[in-house]
């Protein structure tokens, strides 16, 4: 390469940047901060290493990985991308344990709805006994007519 298209690494180090420069696909020019913020977390010499021992087609997924890592490391230079996991990992475990009370809730609710499905079918059979008796009887709920039959037989009878 060209000392006026030399890789954001190159650049950054301040050397040529070699035909055959191993950080050249993974930090363009273009993108120079993205190789400074990895470089402050890992060094020049252990991005090339890794980049090295790993094969062609993994060294784009490994490049972005030390990215991301040297971004998270400059946001929390504590816990880098494992506190965000971490956090990641707390809401996941609160979420399940609002999903486990909500079915709970709604276990419950559905054994009121259906122990009141029960009650009202109870209920409803008490009803409809109570109008079948009412049914028979509603005419004459005191059987009068057969009161005042018997009557007026014993009145003929006896008169």
């Amino acid at each position: 390469m060209s000392n006026s298209t030399r890789c954001a690494a190159c650049r950054f180090l301040r050397r040529r940047c070699r035909q055959d420069c191993v950080l050249a696909p993974y930090f363009p020019p273009t993108y120079p901060q993205r190789f400074a913020s990895v470089h402050k977390v890992f060094g020049a010499s252990k991005i090339t290493e890794l980049l090295k021992q790993l094969p062609v087609h993994l060294r784009y997924d490994a490049a972005e990985c030390m990215s991301i890592e040297a971004a998270s490391r400059a946001r929390d230079p504590v816990y880098g991308c494992v506190g965000v996991i971490s956090q990641l990992q707390q809401q996941i475990i609160d979420v399940q344990s609002e999903l486990v009370k909500i079915k709970g809730e709604l276990a419950v609710h559905n054994a009121q709805q259906q122990l009141q499905l029960e009650n009202g079918e109870k209920a409803s059979e008490q009803r409809q006994d109570e109008l079948l008796w009412l049914g028979s009887t509603q005419h004459d709920p005191l059987n009068l007519d057969q009161l005042l039959i018997q009557a007026n037989d014993y009145q003929k009878s006896h008169f």
